[in-house]
């Protein structure tokens, strides 16, 4: 594997079932359910759902956590609040924090003027460069990609253009078919 390059594990693009950037919150979640029971009925062998922008490009993918932090737009107020999660903090510093930023407070109560109104390209996070690897990139970049930042998928990028996925669960399955394939040591 040390000599594979990324774009032979990866999916393209035209594999994935899309949504575009100017749909509803409404439509983001019947699409996401959609790709979740064609997923379900063995007819598809992923759920993920790319975001294409006007120029029909592909600019993120949508997930449901994207559709239940777009309920709440005060998180992007915090800006460390997604590393601060990985470390354990005591309940009443995040009731807190909060309170202090107003979480929560009437983002439930808005969901029915939200899901007709709110565009996904109001809330989705464009792809970091920790999120991104190109297509030509020897398989070790990934992998570092993967375990630093655990990612289930990483875009695959051609020049400035996202061209593909590369799943986690491809580049484990192809590590556990090496391991198979290795002679047993005497």
């Amino acid at each position: 594997m040390e000599k594979m390059k990324v774009r032979e594990l990866m999916r393209p693009v035209e594999e994935f079932p899309r949504i575009s950037s100017q749909a509803t919150f409404m439509e983001a979640v019947d699409a996401l359910e959609k790709a979740q029971k064609v997923f379900s009925s063995g007819k598809a062998s992923q759920r993920i759902l790319l975001v294409y922008d006007e120029a029909d490009q592909i600019v993120g993918k949508l997930s449901p956590m994207d559709v239940v932090q777009g309920l709440e737009p005060n998180y992007d107020r915090i800006d460390d609040l997604k590393n601060i999660s990985h470390y354990r903090l005591a309940a009443s510093t995040l009731e807190s924090m909060k309170e202090q930023f107003r979480l929560w407070q009437r983002p439930l109560s808005e969901l029915c003027k939200k899901a007709y109104n709110v565009k996904i390209q109001n809330f989705i996070k464009l792809p970091s460069p920790d999120h991104m690897v190109n297509g030509d990139d020897k398989m070790d970049n990934a992998f570092h990609l993967f375990v630093v930042g655990r990612h289930d998928s990483l875009f695959v990028k051609d020049g400035e253009k996202i061209v593909g996925l590369i799943r986690f669960s491809d580049v484990y399955s192809k590590i556990a078919q090496t391991m198979r394939e290795c002679p047993i040591p005497e």
